[in-house]
């Protein structure tokens, strides 16, 4: 898989994990910051997507994706990581901290959840239904409405426009998207959290669209000694669009 290193050659690492897009230049809003703290931050296209574009496996799942992440450390010489994952990418962090726990340091879930809730699978299908019977414009144009606030998404037009062009030009094709829109679907390891040991933070907004924050209300109360900094605004993508306050929290929580 595609992947980038950024910072100094020596210091504790940092991976991140994007979510459904699953390319690493999600992260631009905080790899300075981490950079700038003096970690060694790793961050990847996940298989699929961007230039990571291996066909996937059949019975594609989460814990394929967690599998990917350990392969990738252990090709990078990596043995443990503060692991960042937004959505999607915090249930790859989830199935890696139970999966591999000597592999992860610390956990970040922006977002993210333990098992399905009909409100995002009524999201998911809507977004399916316009992929399959109007097409991958209309699906990628939807995005931002998930993403971002719309106040956000207004203020900043020519970004999110840059954004969608550049996520059609990219697009993986709609049977990747199926794969990995049901292993996101198919996840659930609520019953399974009283396992995770690792410090945890759960970054969550509470005008998220796409992922109700109660997900992230029931990962504090699975996971034992998980703190949780909730966002009155922000939507799916709040460490996009308060970028600067989010930051602030991440470095404070990795410098615990």
């Amino acid at each position: 898989m595609y992947r980038e290193w950024h910072g100094p050659e020596q210091g504790p690492v940092v991976l991140l994990s994007s979510g459904l897009g699953g390319a690493a230049g999600y992260w631009a809003g905080q790899i300075p910051a981490l950079v700038a703290a003096g970690y060694r931050v790793l961050a990847y296209d996940q298989r699929g997507t961007g230039r990571s574009r291996e066909a996937l496996p059949a019975g594609y799942s989460i814990a394929h994706m967690a599998m990917d992440v350990k392969q990738l450390l252990d090709a990078e010489g990596v043995s443990r990581c503060h692991f960042i994952g937004h959505a999607l990418g915090g249930l790859v962090g989830l199935q890696l901290a139970l999966e591999q726990p000597r592999a992860v340091a610390s956990l970040v879930l922006i977002n993210a959840w333990a098992a399905p809730n009909p409100h995002s699978a009524r999201c998911f299908e809507a977004r399916l239904a316009l992929l399959d019977h109007v097409g991958a414009k209309a699906y990628v144009e939807a995005q931002p409405i998930f993403l971002y606030p719309a106040s956000w998404a207004a203020a900043h037009a020519e970004r999110v426009q840059a954004e969608v062009d550049h996520a059609l030009a990219h697009f993986p094709g709609a049977e990747t998207m199926h794969a990995r829109i049901n292993a996101l679907r198919q996840f659930d390891v609520a019953a399974q959290l009283g396992r995770i040991e690792v410090p945890t933070l759960l970054s969550v907004a509470k005008d998220d669209a796409l992922v109700p924050y109660t997900c992230s209300d029931r990962l504090r109360v699975g996971i034992a000694g998980a703190v949780q900094h909730t966002l009155a605004h922000g939507g799916h993508a709040h460490n996009v669009t308060e970028a600067e306050l989010f930051n602030e929290v991440l470095l404070g929580f990795l410098g615990r």
